[in-house]
C-alpha cells in the first residue's frame, strides 16, 4: 500500500506541476465562469467550484507533502554521505534535522560567532564581511517605511 501511495504521489506531483495541469485548471475555471449566466450565478453554481477545488486541494496537500518529505529525506541522506566522506567535516552534523528548534538556533548562533571571529582577509569568508558592511549602510525596513510615510504626508500637505 505504501509503495502504491508513493508512486501515485510522485505521478500526481509531476502532473500537478505540469503546464497541462495549469491549462486544464484554467479551462475548468473558464467553463465555470461562462456557465454562470446560464445558472443565474446561483448558490449551487458557486458551491460546485468551491467543492471541487476544496476536494482537489485537500487531496493534493497529502500527495505533495508525501513527495516533499521523501525528497527532503533523500537530500538529508546525500548531505550525510558528503559529511561522512569529507575528513574535515564534523560527523556531529549528520542528522541535524532531528534537533529541536532551540538546538538549531544554538548551532546557528555558534556559526554567527565563528563568522565574526574570522579574519576579514580570509578569502573564504570575505563575502560575510562585505555583506555586513553593506547591511550597515542600508536603512532598516522601519526607517524606510518612516521615510516613505514622511514623504507621502509632505506631498499631501503641500496640496
Amino acid at each position: 500500500m505504501k509503495k502504491l501511495f508513493n508512486n501515485l504521489s510522485i505521478r500526481i506531483a509531476h502532473l500537478a506541476g505540469s503546464p497541462l495541469a495549469f491549462v486544464v485548471a484554467f479551462l475548468g475555471v473558464l467553463i465555470w465562469l461562462v456557465s454562470g449566466p446560464y445558472y443565474k450565478f446561483s448558490t449551487n453554481w458557486l458551491l460546485v467550484i468551491s467543492t471541487i477545488s476544496d476536494v482537489i486541494i485537500f487531496l493534493m496537500v497529502f500527495s505533495i507533502q508525501n513527495t516533499q518529505n521523501r525528497d527532503s529525506k533523500a537530500i538529508q541522506l546525500k548531505l550525510n554521505e558528503l559529511i561522512s566522506a569529507d575528513q574535515k567535516a564534523r560527523d556531529s552534523f549528520i542528522g541535524l534535522e532531528s534537533l529541536t528548534d532551540e538546538e538549531l538556533a544554538e548551532l546557528d548562533l555558534e556559526f554567527q560567532r565563528l563568522i565574526e571571529r574570522l579574519d576579514e582577509k580570509s578569502p573564504v569568508h570575505k563575502i560575510h564581511s562585505s555583506i555586513k558592511r553593506e547591511k550597515a549602510k542600508r536603512p532598516t525596513f522601519y526607517q524606510q517605511a518612516e521615510n516613505l510615510m514622511d514623504h507621502l504626508i509632505k506631498s499631501v500637505e503641500s496640496k
